[in-house]
């Protein structure tokens, strides 16, 4: 890598990573303009924060399969493109069918960034790979307090939301000069020799399904709850965006000095200490109202904190000829769960849950708190099952480990 600048693809992977989570903040506090300026229903507006979390999906799994063969770099300007042409046509939209198409580009763009930063990462750091995972994550949740803590104010300033996903241009012109003109390396799997078959092989053992079916259960848990966060929370006492700001500022801080914590209790220990947290943050979620909310709030973020890097970097570590496929359909099969969760389960949910409300006399203030917490009492059940998930995960690995120790 004598011609490559690690630290400068690195930085710019982050600001790349700050544009894609920026996008989800800023989408959290426009849901409710939204459904005001262009009259939308909770349904509608599912389909169309759907599409963020359909879009990624789509460009990870197409990123997965040919990146090794077109190399990051170019799709490294395709993710940029479509951030471009997508935030562009969100600030120019004028209803359902444009915000649809807008905002299935952005997500596209989205995924694209993690289709080739994470490999980018694992492949430029390959003696540290889920230490150095988790730290690239770091900015997602980083851009998440960002865009929260600038939506919030922007919104008490009076400013409408085309203007305040117009900020989000500034970084992704920044992360575009950032790749300008640099060289990128092979990807790991490439580097190792590992065949096309190999890698197709490992995508589909038990181990990777497995950690497949765990990836759609992680995901909603931590996505699910913060992109409907001012749905859900909006009417509980406490600031929705302010929480979203905090968690994900926790979680920043997590990942960026966790290294300690992967290492001493390896990703299935940290998986599922995760899970553990996250069924407690979630139920206090749902049960509590005003400011012990913030207290909630915290215990989610510790639960929800590690998830995502550590499911890749266990893919990665645990399953290593799976390359840049095996970490691209990781990061897809997260999204499209979302994308189903989402479509298909919260907006009508809200909706069903709030005309049951209704048609019972409950006064309107209680009416989008009880659909919420109706919400979050179904969300707490993907954590429940995950703590019996990583469980047997992780008396999986130490028995694997034992084996190995023994074989030596």
């Amino acid at each position: 890598m004598s011609n490559i600048n690690p630290s400068r693809l690195f930085n710019a992977s982050c600001m790349a990573l700050t544009v894609t989570s920026m996008t989800f903040a800023i989408r959290a506090g426009m849901l409710g303009p939204l459904g005001e300026e262009f009259n939308l229903s909770d349904t509608q507006l599912g389909w169309i924060t759907g599409m963020a979390f359909f879009g990624f999906p789509v460009a990870t799994t197409l990123g997965g399969f040919i990146v090794d063969q077109v190399g990051m770099k170019r799709l490294m300007w395709v993710a940029f493109g479509a951030h471009l042409l997508g935030l562009v046509m969100t600030i120019l939209a004028g209803g359902f069918w444009s915000l649809f198409i807008s905002t299935f580009l952005v997500g596209f763009a989205n995924g694209m960034v993690e289709a080739v930063c994470n490999p980018l990462v694992a492949s430029m750091y390959p003696k540290n790979k889920t230490a150095m995972l988790n730290k690239f994550h770091v900015w997602f949740p980083g851009g998440i307090v960002i865009g929260a803590l600038l939506s919030s104010v922007m919104t008490s300033a009076g400013m409408g939301w085309q203007l305040q996903v117009a900020t989000i241009l500034i970084p992704t012109l920044a992360y575009g000069w950032m790749f300008w003109g640099q060289g990128f390396p092979r990807t790991e799997r490439v580097d190792s020799g590992v065949s096309t078959a190999e890698m197709f092989k490992a995508v589909v053992s038990p181990l990777f399904l497995f950690m497949a079916v765990c990836m759609f259960f992680t995901a909603n848990t931590e996505l699910s709850t913060t992109q409907w966060i001012d749905k859900l929370l909006g009417h509980a006492g406490a600031n929705a965006l302010l929480i979203l700001a905090m968690v994900n500022g926790i979680m920043a801080a997590g990942r960026y000095f966790g290294e300690p914590i992967i290492h001493r209790l390896n990703p299935s220990g940290v998986l599922l200490m995760s899970a553990v947290l996250s069924v407690l943050g979630v139920y206090m979620l749902r049960t509590t109202e005003g400011p012990a909310l913030y207290a909630a709030a915290i215990i989610f973020a510790l639960g929800v904190c590690y998830f995502w890097p550590t499911m890749l970097g266990f893919v990665n570590e645990y399953i290593p000829k799976s390359g840049a496929l095996g970490m691209s359909l990781m990061g897809g099969v997260g999204m499209f769960g979302n994308w189903a969760f989402q479509t298909f389960f919260i907006g009508p949910k809200l909706d069903t849950e709030k005309a049951r409300l209704a048609s019972e006399g409950m006064v309107p203030e209680r009416i989008e708190l009880e659909a919420g917490q109706s919400v979050l009492s179904s969300i707490n059940l993907l954590p429940i099952f995950l703590v019996l998930a990583f469980g047997l995960l992780w008396f999986y690995i130490r028995g694997r480990k034992h084996e190995t120790a023994a074989a030596a």
